[in-house]
């Protein structure tokens, strides 16, 4: 047979249904369950087939049902009603942001992200990141906020994963059918395709743009694999993470500045830059080339575009973070370093920590550089965070650090579960479905222990089957006998306590912790009328050699015949699978080594459906956890060793284990409902949904990111970037002067002093050719804990004289804090554009 070429025959929507095709390519459908129900409906296996989705759903169903739905009137009214709220939705006007904010209603905020978890029929992202991005564009839209995505388009996806026979992870990968996804070619205003160019050291890559509709807001992604590319090009976009890094410069390049250029292309002109972690960090290179081509210098582009970029960084650790030698660094961006007028060595400290010339060229350093707003994701990973990039403003206190924290959140409509939704509905009453955050509502309503349990245990046995489906899918691949397919319909059981695990398999995650003293835990799940299950799944990533032998341990401990049963491994963690766990599971268990956990966002997704969190306190669950509504892991401090950590750790889990959770599970009135239990399910739902969800998270952004960020770079820009050239010439002068400063300071010889006592300072300030107004002088002081002022007071120093080129300042600190307290005297300058400190980094201490 010699075939000449292909082509895809889809079927032909009758007229009257044909909104379905509108609709299938726009992920709003994705938080509807009445717009799922309605794809669903047409052909049900089809649509488990082919993984939720609806546009393949569309190209693969025959005439025939389209036929048969056109013409069925209780179809037909589902299809009138989604319609409806979906142009609704789509038209609506007076948004929460529109009420907030209306003067900023067409300021555009491009949020960039290497990654986008949207649904998982759309396989472009690998874990906790990109679902936050997901969940920010989903948000985004339901608030109204003007936002557009920038991203990656992964034809290859992250990797499906297989757990052979032995245990071990294997990965695989399968290529993306763009006809298939709810992906469509962006068209710039006069209709034609976008096509971006982005310069590499000895060629230039084309990259195509694609339009992914995310209910009002508009995705733009970006993919390599188009003819004009070398076949190594066309790879680049190809899969997510993978590759060594003259591959990962390649894509963050794309990312960075291809992902500019195709929105400039499009006729999208942001208002404010927001990346999303520092993948894309090589955007701030391409606005600066714009500023300079547009005739400002370097330094002035800086000052002119720094005050509208945001960045919120996610990892911990210093290893986590991409940075680039100057073998690779150079050859990429010698052009573009040749455009904007900058020498090596000053091209090179926009990604390095000052006073390290040797460094690499970190892509966090230069978001931290180049940005005025940035944040952690949670408090204590903004604390975190401080402390690990406080040598990029080294004058400052570890306190002063201007990484402030924003705790993530969770999509409300894409998390809670249907059934759920329409109890809460019921008895909360519809506003929590455009108001979340609004803990007013949550604190007024009582759910009944009966419809609440009863709704947690119809969602625990959808859990049940979704898993004996992910096991038989497994059992089947690996042509096991059907007395192993028997025992699968007989594991799990809606009346045994169930803990979930799932995440991606990070060493720091330790997701053999609970394994460490095997006796103990097998009397724990193999108690006789309280039995104990417990639910793994996740990834590890492929290079993650100690991550997949965790994978291995729990899938060999699953199979220890006095186990089976009670420790399940679940394969290829995805949306999907994770939507049932943390609707179903009774327990969710998070471990981790504190204090790596950014934030984690899973066991938020388990709060808002009753599901109880049962974590070290970390992220999120260090400001979550109440005493009420869940259990806590170990302790809020520091150790000695990891060692000791885990040991504390293990022993607090299996305590609480045994003491807390298990008992209180199992107690039940007549009816089976275990009240105590229920009101802590109670006490999780009202207390962490209107916290913990995106709404709150999106409103704080914009309150405390967007806004001010838009306004300060409306201001720099005005009269042709006026302030911003004036700005540039300023810091230019004062850091030259500033190396003349010297302060000698009179400070109180004294040991104690009682709360709100006086104490007076006297310092005399050599300013050389600076004027005592360009300066500020003031008294820093505070509580201190491990070396650092905690929460420090400020006083500023009144001029009190001048005479023989030395200025004399005066002042006194009334302590208002009690214990070990340090103080110190410093000075700063001051100029009317820079509200921070930190944003000159010129500070200098009295010695």
């Amino acid at each position: 047979m010699n075939l000449l070429g292909t082509v895809v025959v889809r079927p032909v929507l009758p007229d009257r249904i044909s909104g379905l095709q509108e609709i299938s390519r726009n992920l709003w459908w994705s938080w509807n369950p009445k717009a799922m129900s309605l794809f669903s409906s047409l052909n049900p296996e089809l649509w488990e087939e082919v993984g939720h989705n609806p546009v393949e759903v569309l190209a693969r169903l025959d005439q025939h049902h389209m036929e048969k739905a056109a013409g069925d009137p209780d179809w037909l009214r589902l299809y009138d009603e989604v319609m409806s709220e979906f142009h609704g939705y789509m038209d609506a006007k007076n948004t929460r942001f529109t009420q907030a904010w209306p003067h900023h209603s067409d300021h555009v905020v491009a949020y960039f992200s290497a990654e986008f978890g949207l649904h998982e029929s759309l396989p472009i992202y690998s874990g906790g990141l990109g679902i936050l991005s997901g969940d920010h564009l989903k948000t985004a839209s339901d608030l109204g906020i003007p936002m557009v995505g920038v991203g990656l388009l992964y034809n290859h996806g992250y990797f499906i994963q297989q757990i052979n026979g032995e245990g071990w992870q294997e990965a695989s990968y399968r290529r993306l059918n763009f006809a298939n996804v709810p992906a469509e070619k962006a068209l710039d205003p006069d209709g034609q395709e976008v096509v971006v160019e982005v310069e590499m050291p000895d060629r230039t890559v084309h990259a195509r743009v694609w339009l992914i509709r995310v209910g009002r807001v508009r995705l733009y992604v970006l993919d390599t694999d188009v003819e004009q590319n070398a076949l190594e090009d066309r790879s680049l976009s190809a899969k997510l993470y993978g590759g060594d890094s003259s591959m990962r410069i390649a894509q963050e390049k794309i990312l960075g500045l291809g992902g500019v250029r195709a929105l400039r292309r499009l006729g999208v002109q942001p208002q404010v830059w927001h990346m999303n972690e520092g993948h894309s960090a090589f955007l701030t290179l391409e606005l600066m080339r714009e500023m300079v081509e547009g005739g400002l210098n370097w330094r002035e582009a800086v000052e002119a575009l720094a005050p509208s970029i945001c960045f919120t960084t996610h990892t911990p650790v210093p290893a986590g973070h991409d940075s680039f030698g100057p073998e690779l660094m150079e050859p990429h961006f010698w052009n573009l370093r040749g455009t904007l007028g900058m020498s090596r060595q000053d091209f090179m400290s926009l990604g390095q920590p000052p006073d390290q010339p040797d460094s690499p060229f970190s892509l966090t350093v230069l978001a931290l550089k180049l940005a005025r707003y940035q944040n952690g994701v949670s408090k204590l990973h903004g604390e975190v965070s401080r402390g690990l990039w406080k040598h990029v403003w080294p004058g400052l206190p570890q306190v002063e650090v201007p990484i402030r924290s924003i705790t993530n959140g969770v999509h409300t409509g894409t998390w809670v579960a249907p059934e759920m939704a329409d109890l809460f509905d019921r008895h909360v009453g519809q506003a929590w479905r455009n108001h979340p955050d609004d803990s007013s509502l949550w604190k007024a309503c009582d759910l009944p222990d009966s419809e609440l349990w009863a709704t947690h245990q119809c969602l625990k046995e959808q859990m049940i089957q979704r898993a004996r489906r992910s096991m038989h899918n497994r059992l089947r691949r690996l042509g096991e006998s059907a007395s192993r397919h028997r025992e699968v319909d007989g594991l799990l059981s809606p009346d045994t306590l169930t803990l979930g695990f799932a995440r991606r398999f990070a060493t720091y995650k330790r997701a053999v912790l609970l394994f460490s003293d095997m006796e103990r835990l097998k009397r724990i799940l193999l108690n006789p009328g309280r039995e104990v299950c417990i639910v793994f799944s996740g990834k590890a990533h492929p290079a993650d050699r100690p991550g997949q032998e965790f994978i291995k341990k729990i899938h060999d401990f699953s199979r220890m015949p006095e186990l089976q049963g009670h420790i399940l491994l679940l394969e290829d963690y995805d949306m999907d699978l994770a939507r049932h766990l943390v609707h179903g599971v009774d327990v969710w268990l998070n471990n981790p080594r504190r204090p790596l956990e950014a934030s984690g966002t899973s066991g938020e997704k388990a709060a808002m459906n009753g599901v109880l969190n049962f974590s070290v306190l970390d992220g999120w669950w260090a400001e979550g956890f109440d005493g009420t509504n869940g259990w806590a892991i170990g302790e809020e401090r520091e150790f000695a060793s990891q060692d000791e950590q885990d040991q504390v750790d293990v022993n607090s889990l299996y305590a609480t284990l045994e003491d807390e959770i298990v008992p209180m599970y199992y107690e039940r009135d007549e009816e089976g409902i275990p009240h105590a239990w229920v009101r802590r399910m109670k006490n999780s739902i009202q207390t962490l949904t209107p916290m913990y969800c995106t709404h709150r998270m999106l409103l704080d952004y914009t309150r405390d990111l967007y806004v001010p960020a838009c306004e300060r770079g409306q201001a720099l820009a005005e009269q042709d970037f006026a302030a911003a050239r004036e700005l540039a010439r300023w810091r230019a002068d004062m850091e030259v002067a500033w190396r003349k400063v010297r302060l000698e300071a009179e400070i109180p010889q004294v040991l104690e002093v009682d709360r709100g006592q006086e104490m007076e300072f006297e310092v005399r300030a050599h300013l050389g050719a600076l004027k005592p107004e360009q300066v500020r002088i003031e008294v820093f002081a505070g509580r201190l804990r491990n070396g650092e002022v905690e929460e420090p007071q400020l006083v500023e120093l009144a001029l009190t004289g001048s005479e023989n080129g030395a200025h004399h300042f005066r002042g006194s600190l009334k302590p208002q804090q009690t214990g070990n307290f340090g103080f110190g005297v410093r000075a700063t300058p001051v100029h009317p554009a820079l509200p921070d400190i930190s944003e000159t980094g010129l500070v200098h201490w009295a010695r």
